[in-house]
């Protein structure tokens, strides 16, 4: 009686645990999603906003704006996401806008949150400037690998695609849309941005953060300045920052998230500056409080401390090359 009873309880058990399974195997999968909501934004155009956050397994690297406009001619989209999961996931969010058809994925940059969802799409539809396939080629398997190790199985599947077409700055004209292709630097080597003249929407890239500290390991500041500059004499109505909430021009002022950037970077330029001049090693550096106004933004400590670390010898190097002229 004592055996049958504890083969029944052992039965019991694997039952259990089998359904337990299914379960975890359900939500896993469900996970997968990752609730793309299209939100419109101006005529013609949507945007699909990311998490302010880091990579984690949690968002499945999701923490990037990607956006799309409908041009009566075909679809243009800016930047395919973090994974092949996500350019799949977006494809389906388009469809359920428009029948029209993608006609091109423009690239704004390198970084892997902006183009490992390019295999959703059709090759020929993919562009993005000369450096930036270049980086692609270059750096993209070991920027796949490292989100594969922060994000888990959201990137099963996904495979580095550079895009073959490359494309040149000045006017783009598809459909009823009149576009400006820029071609700019300082967040990486080359970065892309594309303004809509008739609806004066702004996609920034990464060159314009919103709310949340920049990521610099590319980064050269000056340049990045200029580009700013040449973004804000454009006058856009509406910036789509590469990360963090778009940004709306309110009466004559224009959108905040450019200033807001402008100021974030010549804050972290003269602190390192300073740290260095004063002859502080890296980890004082690292150690530094941060100003109320710069801690508010998302991820600040860790992006100011991964700054320390891209930045700071070019720093160090500065302030000796000055010492050594005085």
């Amino acid at each position: 009686m004592n055996a049958h009873f504890l083969s029944r309880a052992v039965s019991r058990c694997l039952l259990l645990l089998m359904a337990a399974a299914t379960l975890v195997g359900a939500a896993g999968a469900a996970d997968f999603d990752y609730a793309l909501q299209p939100r419109r934004i101006a005529d013609d155009t949507w945007v699909l906003l990311g998490r302010n956050e880091d990579f984690s397994i949690a968002n499945g690297a999701n923490i990037v704006n990607t956006a799309f406009v409908v041009t009566g001619a075909g679809v243009v989209v800016i930047d395919s996401g973090p994974s092949r999961r996500y350019g799949e996931q977006l494809r389906r969010a388009i469809a359920g806008v428009t029948d029209e058809p993608v006609v091109q994925v423009l690239i704004t940059h390198h970084h892997p949150d902006h183009f490992l969802g390019n295999q959703a799409f059709a090759p020929q539809t993919l562009y993005a400037l000369p450096a930036t396939i270049s980086g692609i080629a270059r750096d993209g398997n070991a920027f796949a690998e490292n989100l594969y190790r922060l994000s888990g199985e959201w990137m099963l599947g996904t495979e580095v695609v550079a895009p073959p077409q490359a494309i040149a700055p000045g006017p783009l004209a598809i459909g009823t849309h009149r576009f400006e292709v820029l071609a700019l630097d300082g967040h990486t080597g080359a970065d892309l941005a594309l303004f809509d003249r008739g609806t004066g929407v702004l996609f920034a890239g990464d060159l314009v953060f919103n709310g949340r500290a920049p990521t610099t390991p590319h980064a050269r500041i000056d340049h990045w300045l200029a580009a700013l500059d040449r973004l804000d004499a454009l006058a856009p109505r509406i910036v789509v920052p590469g990360h963090g909430e778009v940004s709306v021009a309110v009466a004559a002022s224009a959108p905040r998230a450019i200033g807001q950037t402008r100021s974030y970077l010549r804050w972290l330029d003269a602190a390192l500056n300073r740290a260095a001049e004063q002859g502080l090693d890296m980890s004082e550096a690292l150690s530094l409080p941060l100003p109320a106004e710069i801690s508010a933004f998302a991820v600040a400590e860790a992006e100011y401390r991964r700054s320390v670390s891209h930045l700071y010898p070019a720093a160090e190097q500065g302030a000796l090359a000055n010492s050594h002229r005085h």
